[in-house]
């Protein structure tokens, strides 16, 4: 769950990100926490907590990264407003949206070259570890794609830890993120870390409270946690509408 906004962080730009507490409770058995190979502390509280993992839905810390409305939770980067316009002239805290050039869908002659006007709708500077974003049913589609000479976009990592790339980028696959409908922003391009602030206050509080209801063990952990888009040059939307 996600408490009431607690304290403000601000950045030399002036801009105000909200830092709100999210708390945690869980309440395994004695005989769990005694057990093996579960028997810490460490573990139940990673399983249950670390990810958000124990809270409803649309209240998950990964989900409000990207659909957050910023009301008692982090502004996810997909509620922020877009425009077609390039960076010199569009408003500040807009996102820049490319358009797929079909409603809901890419054009089906070359459809890797749309991909391609994303990628470079991003500034050089900011490319420089830039990622996709998009889930894995849209990942499915785009991986199919391929180049004139029959080579495809996407290339699988080829050493352990190393992760897939499309058209030389890393690919991140958020479940969050919308599936491939009109006027949908299903795919993200951009280097998140210059583009989204995500700010931690403090680290996790854990309050242990093995007494008020024997056999179980309270665990009620909490943390102050905030995300917003500190440069919206810096992250770059597909839109699939013909303009």
């Amino acid at each position: 769950m996600y408490a009431a906004r607690s304290s403000q962080f601000s950045r030399a730009s002036g801009l105000m990100l909200n830092l709100l507490r999210i708390c945690c409770c869980t309440t395994p058995p004695h005989s769990l926490l005694s057990s093996s190979p579960h028997g810490s502390q460490s573990y139940v509280l990673d399983e249950r907590c670390s990810t958000g993992a124990s809270m409803p839905g649309e209240l998950r810390v990964g989900t409000a990264f990207v659909n957050g409305d910023g009301v008692d939770k982090p502004k996810g980067f997909l509620t922020y407003t877009t425009a077609s316009t390039a960076d010199a002239t569009r408003a500040f805290g807009q996102l820049q949206y490319v358009a797929s050039g079909l409603a809901g869908g890419l054009p089906t002659t070359n459809p890797e070259n749309k991909l391609l006007d994303l990628v470079h709708a991003l500034r050089a500077p900011y490319r420089q570890g830039a990622v996709w974003v998009m889930n894995s049913e849209t990942l499915a589609t785009i991986r199919k794609f391929k180049t004139a000479d029959g080579a495809f976009i996407w290339t699988p990592g080829l050493v352990s830890g190393q992760p897939d790339t499309l058209l030389g980028y890393p690919i991140v696959e958020s479940e969050d993120m919308p599936s491939i409908t009109a006027n949908s922003t299903p795919i993200a391009f951009g280097n998140f870390r210059a583009g989204y602030l995500i700010a931690e206050r403090t680290e996790t509080n854990i309050l242990r409270d093995p007494y008020s209801n024997k056999p179980y063990v309270h665990f009620y952990a909490t943390k102050r946690l905030g995300g917003a888009v500190t440069n919206s040059e810096a992250i770059k939307l597909m839109k699939f509408a013909a303009n």
